[in-house]
């Protein structure tokens, strides 16, 4: 065993094969000699049910499926046999019981029906010795090195031929010791419109203060997040994976479904943490499991802290999966206490050049209003607010009138994303609060009409987004207008997240996206004045992210960019979680060939930290069985036997010799962390 392997190796129970704990060494042969007789008569029997059979290989998943199912035709199958009836079925009162669990755990024992890649694993040590299922254990989905070929091969099941090579890893709790401490950050930069400039370490920075890019595994860096921004985020904002089948959660049947949601829960646990009281945060996803992640979310926040679940329809003319088209997907939306506030959208498409005491509204000469009164028509009826832009309050605010003629006219207001809405306040209410004076004033005194009137308290969100700017296809033509090419597959459109952040935030708040992706929550935050920090794991980050903020900071003009009035201005810092098995899991990623993989597995050796599981002389001794496996499978198995919690230096060893952090980075740190 390597040096490197005996340093951080955790103390753990043996196990042998099948799970049973080695206290009686005497009955180990026993046992295992029983285990394999039964291994082999259970693989005779069931290679019977043409159902678990295809191309000559018995379909494991199929077999766990149909027992949990307590399938009748399975059930008979296992009677039949007097071994598999003696260990799987319990006699009560005559009626025979099937053990489905261990069954299950049985057929998922790693003995059974092992190809060529699981059979190089048990040589080299390499497993999962609970046998637990992914639904029965409190796992944390660590690795996810493809992330955004989510969005690079689409977020629609129309992608699905996709073929990518994917390593999410599933760590128990117990082998969970150095994962989730702050990591070391590296690579400091901070951009404005002077460009970038890499930070000495001499700098004077608030790092609370500044706006944030950090690359790295989000689940790791959220934790680093911690000591800072705990309590202090009023905003969290995430687009993840959908898991259509195309993205980074392939595993088979079941295993799925419940991968993802672990993946999710974790990191949603510790931002939760970072939430102000009075925070919120908006969850993005489509059907395949919106409704799932909402009974987590309901979990993490409470029921009672449940706002909203807001439809967007992102796709008017909808994309036919199966007989309906589907046109939207789902926000949810929870808050971390009934403290918080959901603020009024303004409308900015409109500037309003006239002002009273309760907001902006606009005016325009009046023209043609020779219209009579007639009480029976009058939703067809003008009835004239008017203006008197010659007398002002000693607020300076102008003077709203109405003919007493017309009696009590109505203002609709401006349409609220593409709804048409009145205003809440009667006559009465309408009058104290809009300052109105009965005054008989027309267009020769002065007069003009009010065409569009904001009131703030009238202005409510809706659960309903389904006006052209919530599409989809506005963010990928805006990125295409920027990079000149499609850098990205669907970004959301900065319209979408100007929405979210207006009546969720004010200036100065902060704003957290951990699903960074091409940034266009960090761009819109920054144009909105916000705070922000975004989290990113994938290459892309520095060639699309960073790039883009850079023109914000510069001043572009798309997206929100002239709604919001945005000229040019601001900063940000990026960093880097400091790698050490990470290197190699990108390494690896990186190869085209065994030739290369070999030459990774070597460096590993040297360099990297082995799981504590994996016997590295066995895997050389059967190193030419290795060779025999494909590609794929020499990645994904040499990802595997990396040790998850060395994927990043912990910032508790920044000054450790064998980690040869710089100087500069070590004084950048402990500004970061507030040591300074």
């Amino acid at each position: 065993m390597s040096t490197r392997q005996k340093r951080y190796r955790p103390l753990k129970k043996c196990y042998n094969s099948f799970g049973f704990v080695l206290e009686n060494i005497h009955n180990f042969g026993e046992r295992t000699g029983i285990m394999q007789n039964l291994l082999s008569e259970l693989t005779e029997l069931l290679s019977k049910d043409e159902r678990l059979v295809s191309e000559g290989s018995l379909l494991k998943n199929k077999v766990i499926e149909l027992a949990l199912a307590v399938d009748s035709g399975l059930i008979k199958l296992l009677l039949k046999n007097k071994s598999i009836k003696k260990h799987f079925f319990t006699d009560v009162d005559d009626v025979l019981v099937f053990d489905k669990i261990a069954f299950q755990k049985f057929v998922s024992n790693k003995e059974f029906l092992p190809d060529s890649y699981t059979a190089f694993k048990n040589k080299i040590g390499l497993v999962n010795e609970n046998g637990d299922y992914l639904s029965e254990s409190r796992e944390v989905v660590l690795a996810w090195p493809y992330k955004d070929c989510v969005l690079e091969g689409g977020q629609t099941k129309e992608d699905q031929k996709r073929d990518e090579i994917f390593w999410n890893e599933t760590l128990a709790p117990d082998e969970i010791d150095r994962l989730l401490s702050p990591k070391v950050l590296t690579n400091f930069k901070k951009y404005d419109e002077k460009g970038e400039h890499v930070l000495t370490g001499k700098e004077h920075i608030d790092f609370t203060k500044e706006n944030l890019i950090i690359k790295g595994n989000n689940l790791l860096a959220l934790h680093s997040l911690y000591k800072n921004f705990a309590g202090k985020v009023k905003l969290i904002y995430i687009d993840p994976p959908y898991n259509t089948g195309s993205d980074s959660f392939q595993y088979n049947d079941r295993f799925n479904h419940s991968s993802w949601l672990s993946f999710m829960k974790n990191r949603i646990q510790i931002a939760n943490i970072l939430l102000k009281s009075d925070g919120v945060i908006f969850v993005h996803a489509d059907n395949n499991e919106q409704a799932y992640i909402k009974v987590m979310l309901d979990e993490i926040f409470g029921r009672d802290n449940f706002i909203e679940t807001i439809t967007v329809v992102n796709n008017p003319r909808g994309r036919d999966y199966g007989g309906i088209a589907n046109m939207h997907e789902f926000i949810h939306v929870y808050s971390k206490t009934r403290e918080y506030e959901m603020y009024p959208l303004f409308d900015a498409d409109k500037e309003f050049p006239y002002t009273d005491n309760v907001g902006g509204f606009e005016i325009r000469e009046l023209r043609n209003r020779n219209t009579k009164f007639n009480a029976d028509n009058r939703r067809n009826l003008f009835y004239p607010f008017w203006l008197n832009t010659k007398k002002k309050d000693k607020n300076g605010f102008y003077e709203i009138s109405i003919e007493e003629k017309h009696g009590w006219g109505k203002v609709v207001p401006s349409k609220s994303m593409g709804i048409q809405t009145v205003w809440r306040w009667g006559r009465d209410k309408s009058k104290e609060n809009i300052n109105v004076n009965i005054c008989g004033k027309d267009n020769q005194n002065g007069g003009y009409q009010i065409i569009e009137k904001y009131r703030e308290k009238t202005r409510l969100a809706r659960s309903v987004w389904w006006d052209k700017e919530v599409n989809s296809e506005r963010g990928t033509v805006h990125l295409r207008a920027l990079f000149g090419d499609k850098v990205f597959n669907y970004p959301k459109p900065e319209e979408l997240l100007n929405r979210i952040i207006e009546i969720s935030t004010v200036e100065g708040d902060i704003v957290l996206d951990f699903c960074a992706g091409s940034g266009t929550t960090a761009t819109v935050a920054h144009k909105m004045r916000r705070q922000y920090v975004s989290i990113e794991q994938m290459d892309f980050i520095e060639s699309v992210t960073v790039k883009r903020l850079l023109k914000v900071v510069n001043g572009e003009q798309g997206g929100v960019s002239e709604k919001l009035h945005w000229k040019k201005g601001g900063s940000f810092i990026y960093s880097e979680l400091l790698q050490l098995n990470d290197a190699f899991i990108s390494g690896t990623k990186k190869t085209k060939t065994s030739k290369e993989i070999l030459s990774m597995w070597k460096e590993i050796q040297d360099k990297g930290f082995v799981s504590y599981k994996v016997d590295p002389k066995q895997f050389n001794v059967n190193i030419a069985e290795f060779e025999k496996l494909s590609l794929e499978d020499q990645k994904r198995l040499l990802i595997e036997t990396l040790d998850k919690n060395q994927l990043y230096v912990n910032y508790s060893e920044i000054d450790d010799k064998d980690y040869d952090v710089s100087e500069t980075d070590k004084n950048l740190n402990r500004k970061f962390y507030g040591d300074a």
